[in-house]
């Protein structure tokens, strides 16, 4: 009978030992990835995207320089030039 208490006894402790390792390992994972998690974390905040702001800039100045060169060359044709003097001739006679 002792014996057969002594088995189960060490196959408990065997069971509890290799919960307790498992639990070990899994916990130490998890504290990488939450350092981790925190490290990414506290680096996107102290040092948010200066770059991309610097770009986003730099493409809406050449989309507006662009967009003023054609409302340049639409200004200086010849249609809207007499379409323009209609208007300011009209607006002058009003008042």
């Amino acid at each position: 009978m002792s014996m057969e208490l002594t088995t189960i006894n060490q196959a408990n402790t065997g069971t509890i030992t290799g919960f307790a390792s498992r639990f070990s390992e899994r916990s130490e994972q998890i504290k990488g990835q939450l350092c981790l998690l925190d490290a990414r974390f506290r680096t996107s905040l102290a040092e948010p995207d200066e770059g991309a702001a610097t770009a986003e800039y730099a493409v809406v100045l050449v989309a507006a320089t662009g967009f003023a060169a054609v409302l340049v060359a639409l200004l200086k044709s010849g249609a809207v030039k007499t379409l323009l003097m209609a208007l300011v001739k009209k607006a002058l006679k009003v008042v």
